[in-house]
């Protein structure tokens, strides 16, 4: 890869941390700006793409991998507010029950 690209992919991997532990905290707005600053690192990488070294390959490496992680932390992220949102559902049925069987007494 040239500089310029080496640098950018160098700088996507920096993302790539800090998108990683904005979704670690659960700060799922900060994730997808990252996200979409570090894609246009990455584009401008593979623009300016030879054959990547060694070094190049490990940094590629690492991003796929604290990609994956972010995604996984996310997905559990919205996992779990899907079931926060069950049981206010559950709750609020439950308090319109009880409360058209206390009317009747």
């Amino acid at each position: 890869m040239s500089g310029a690209a080496s640098d950018a992919l160098r700088r996507a991997l920096e993302l790539s941390r800090e998108l990683k532990a904005v979704a670690d905290q659960g700060d799922a707005q900060a994730a997808m700006r990252l996200d979409a600053e570090r894609l246009e690192l990455l584009k401008f990488a593979r623009q300016g793409a030879s054959a990547p070294d060694a070094d190049e390959r490990l940094m590629l490496q690492e991003i796929a991998q604290l990609n994956d992680e972010s995604l996984g932390l996310l997905e559990h992220l919205r996992r779990s507010k899907g079931r926060q949102l069950d049981m206010v559902a559950v709750g609020r049925r439950a308090l319109i029950a009880y409360s058209s069987t206390r009317m009747h007494r």
